[in-house]
């Protein structure tokens, strides 16, 4: 076996039966580390930035980001966490450390005995501001400034074609 393809099935591309391929080529495969290592590396280095600059956490602002940017600054928890891409009990521990220093409240959801919304207060929106600045200087020094106007436009492009 000459690759991880062949490893990954046990044979060689050709005798996959029907002809198709299963696993990634050569290409397809380094396209795929080449983007992972990427959003990763970024990703990392904001957070980096964030937590010495602001002492928060990158999910934590994107947790107050979310509730900035719903309707009266408040989402459901189920929704906050759809919205961050974390599962429920991240959230909830994240919701719980914001509570803590006054930058979120919870509310129970009227209507829903169960349900209950995270609320962005006035202290988190202005926090939020704040640490804006940092992470947005980041966005731009890591990512933007690093590609052209062409590849920002074919990126978008192509991420809205992974998540659709």
């Amino acid at each position: 076996m000459t690759n991880i393809a062949e490893a990954a099935t046990g044979q060689s591309r050709a005798a996959v039966p029907g002809g198709r391929r299963r696993v990634p080529d050569k290409e397809q495969l380094a396209s795929w580390r080449a983007f992972l290592r990427a959003h990763a590396t970024i990703t990392r280095t904001l957070e980096t930035e964030l937590v010495a600059e602001q002492r928060l956490s990158l999910a934590s602002y994107d947790v107050l980001v979310q509730l900035a940017e719903a309707p009266r600054r408040t989402l459901r928890m189920t929704e906050l966490a759809a919205a961050v891409l974390l599962s429920r009990s991240g959230v909830t521990r994240i919701v719980d450390r914001l509570e803590r220093v006054g930058l979120v409240r919870r509310s129970a959801v009227e209507n829903d005995g169960r349900g209950v919304a995270a609320i962005l207060t006035e202290a988190g929106l202005n926090r939020l501001r704040i640490a804006s600045r940092t992470h947005l200087a980041g966005v731009v020094t890591h990512f933007a400034d690093r590609l052209n106007a062409d590849d920002l436009a074919a990126l978008e492009r192509i991420s809205r074609r992974l998540v659709d």
